[in-house]
C-alpha cells in the first residue's frame, strides 16, 4: 500500500494499488488485512499494543481487529462447507434420543440430519466465535492493566482471536468431525490459544511467562465452556431447522 499525505485543510488522504483493492473485493482481505496477518504471527504483541494506543487501525498500520475476525471466520465457514457441513454434530447422538424426534418429523434419519446440517453449517461459525469473545472479555479486562472500558475490552478480545485464529486457520480444514484425528487437532487449537495469549498479553495481561501460561489455561478453559454452551446452541437450531422445514 501506498501512503500519499496531502496537505490540504489539514486532511490526509490515502492511494491504494489496485491489486489491494481487487483483493479486498474478492475476498475481503487487502493490504492491510495481509500485514496485520503477517504481524499477528510475527510479533502479535507490538499488534495489540498499537490497537489499544492508537485506535481499532492501530494509526492506519493494521486493519481493525473485529473486521479481520470476521474475514477469518469467513475462512472458517468455507472450510466447514467443503468438509461437507456441521451434520457431524447429530451423527454421534444415540438413537434413543433421535427417535421421538424422527418419528415427529416423519423423516428418515439420514434426511434429518441433513436438513438439521444446514441449518448448523449456517450458524456454527458465528455462534461460537461470539461465544468465545463473550467468555473472554471479562478476562482480559480484568487483567489489563489499564481499565479498557467494554468497547476498548471487546478490541483486545478480538485481537487475540485474531492471534489465535490466524495459526488455527491451516490446521481448521483437519478439525471438523469426529474421530481421532480430530481430537488431536482440537487439542493443538487449545494449544495455539494459550501460546497465542502468551506471545500477545506479556506486559499488559501478566509480568511473568508463569503466569502467562497459567492465565492462558484459565482463558481457554473459560472458552471452551462457552464452546460446549454454544455446540448445545448450535445442535438446538439444527433440531429445530429440521422440525419446522418441510
Amino acid at each position: 500500500m501506498i501512503a500519499i499525505w496531502l496537505r490540504s485543510g489539514g486532511y490526509m488522504a490515502e492511494a491504494r494499488k489496485p491489486g489491494d483493492e481487487l483483493a479486498e473485493d474478492l475476498l475481503g482481505f487487502g493490504g492491510r488485512e495481509v500485514a496485520t496477518v503477517r504481524d499477528l504471527f510475527l510479533r502479535p504483541a507490538p499488534v495489540l499494543q498499537a490497537w489499544m494506543t492508537s485506535g481499532p487501525e492501530g494509526g492506519g498500520a493494521y486493519a481493525r481487529p473485529l473486521r479481520l475476525y470476521l474475514g477469518l471466520n469467513a475462512i472458517l465457514m468455507l472450510f466447514l462447507f467443503l468438509r461437507g457441513g456441521a451434520g457431524f454434530v447429530l451423527e454421534g447422538f444415540p438413537p434413543e434420543f433421535l427417535a421421538p424426534l424422527l418419528e415427529q418429523s416423519g423423516k428418515s434419519r439420514d434426511a434429518f440430519i441433513a436438513d438439521a446440517d444446514g441449518w448448523m453449517t449456517l450458524v456454527m461459525v458465528p455462534l461460537l466465535s461470539a461465544a468465545y469473545a463473550l467468555a473472554a472479555v471479562p478476562l482480559l479486562r480484568l487483567w489489563d492493566k489499564e481499565d479498557l472500558g467494554w468497547r476498548r475490552g471487546f478490541r483486545a478480545t478480538f485481537g487475540w482471536l485474531c492471534a489465535w485464529t490466524v495459526p488455527m486457520v491451516p490446521l481448521a480444514w483437519w478439525g471438523y468431525g469426529t474421530g481421532p484425528t480430530q481430537a488431536v487437532i482440537s487439542l493443538l487449537i487449545v494449544l495455539l490459544g494459550i501460546v497465542a495469549f502468551v506471545r500477545m498479553g506479556h506486559g499488559r495481561w501478566f509480568k511473568t511467562r508463569l503466569i502467562g501460561v497459567l492465565k492462558g489455561i484459565v482463558l481457554m478453559f473459560a472458552v471452551q465452556m462457552a464452546a460446549m454452551f454454544g455446540g448445545m446452541l448450535v445442535g438446538g437450531i439444527g433440531i429445530l431447522g429440521a422440525l419446522l422445514s418441510a
